[in-house]
């Protein structure tokens, strides 16, 4: 038997994102997100609350990466998801985590993260239900340790976790348990 919940923003898995962006003193800004990912070929879709320092940066620089936090960084990016650069402005120090100026655009690379897109913002979208921001990918640069052999990403290695909106927990995404276009491909001689 199913329940009703009503309306609520109840999808799983909701990847868990980190946006840096410098403060207008050149000072780090991060922040972690969970509602945004990949819309296009070479696109990106953040969905923010308009009132974030991030936003402010984003507006201001025009430009941001977008990285996956590993599950060893999970206290330092989850701090960065509920503490606000609006009222610490010091938040990214209090981390030790350590960033460096993107070749690509102007936007810090949090080093610790072994995943980055460094984005262009191409267009905001302020709608009745919110922010989104449009971001263009310059560069994808991954850590050499998340690699496999032939030099291609490895998702597992990645450590990354998800956000559970519906209990509000983090869960490690670390198993492969099937192969795109691959796993189904018997049900297409039925």
């Amino acid at each position: 038997m199913m329940k009703d919940f009503g309306v609520k923003p109840y999808l799983y898995p909701m990847p868990t994102y980190m946006i840096a962006t410098y403060n207008d003193d050149g000072s780090v800004d991060a922040m972690m997100m969970a509602w945004g990912g990949i819309c296009a070929e070479d696109m990106v879709a953040l969905n923010l609350e308009a009132s974030h320092k991030t936003v402010a940066n984003l507006r201001s620089r025009g430009a941001f990466t977008l990285s996956v936090p590993g599950t060893d960084t999970i206290e330092a990016s989850d701090y960065m998801g509920i503490a606000s650069a609006n009222d610490t402005a010091d938040k990214f120090a209090r981390t030790g985590l350590h960033a460096v100026k993107s070749t690509q655009v102007d936007a810090p690379v949090i080093q610790e993260y072994p995943l980055t897109l460094e984005c262009t913002v191409e267009r905001f979208e302020d709608e009745p239900y919110g922010l989104r921001v449009l971001g263009r990918i310059q560069n994808v640069m991954a850590d050499e340790k998340v690699l496999d052999e032939l030099g291609r990403i490895d998702a597992a290695k990645l450590n990354a976790f998800a956000f559970d909106q519906m209990r509000n927990g983090y869960y490690a995404c670390t198993e492969k348990v099937g192969q795109a276009w691959n796993s189904g491909a018997g049900l297409m001689k039925k």
